[in-house]
């Protein structure tokens, strides 16, 4: 497996969060999470962004653990964000970037990020 630049979008601190969980996650199978919240300086250790057009790097694959409100509004950031795959987690879901984002090409996925990584399907 090809390890990525996995955007998070929707970073947490608090361990419980599914977003944490897939940082740790990412880093235990070698991936380089990229941590995008406003609110956060930083998450164990790992430098967070306040909008995903601050991230420098090539993203491979961005993970959505926000709600459709919190995306429709960072709509133009994911679209520009120029990831060839977008995972939607449970409770992300948005059928309103679904087209848009596949009309540029992406790959999109409404899947858990932690199922995947766990099952090799990542």
């Amino acid at each position: 497996m090809d390890k990525q630049n996995v955007a998070i979008l929707g970073a947490s601190d608090h361990p419980s969060r599914y977003s944490h969980m897939a940082l740790v996650q990412l880093l235990e199978h070698g991936h380089r999470p990229l941590l995008v919240n406003p609110r956060l300086n930083s998450v164990d250790g790992v430098k967070c962004y306040s909008h995903l057009n601050d991230l420098e790097e090539k993203i491979d694959t961005l993970t959505i653990y926000v709600n459709p409100q919190i995306s429709d509004s960072l709509a133009k950031e994911i679209l520009d964000s120029g990831a060839g795959r977008v995972i939607f987690n449970p409770g992300s879901e948005n059928e309103s970037l679904y087209k848009p984002l596949r009309k540029k090409g992406v790959e999109v996925i409404e899947a858990c990020t932690l199922v995947m990584l766990r099952t090799g399907q990542f």
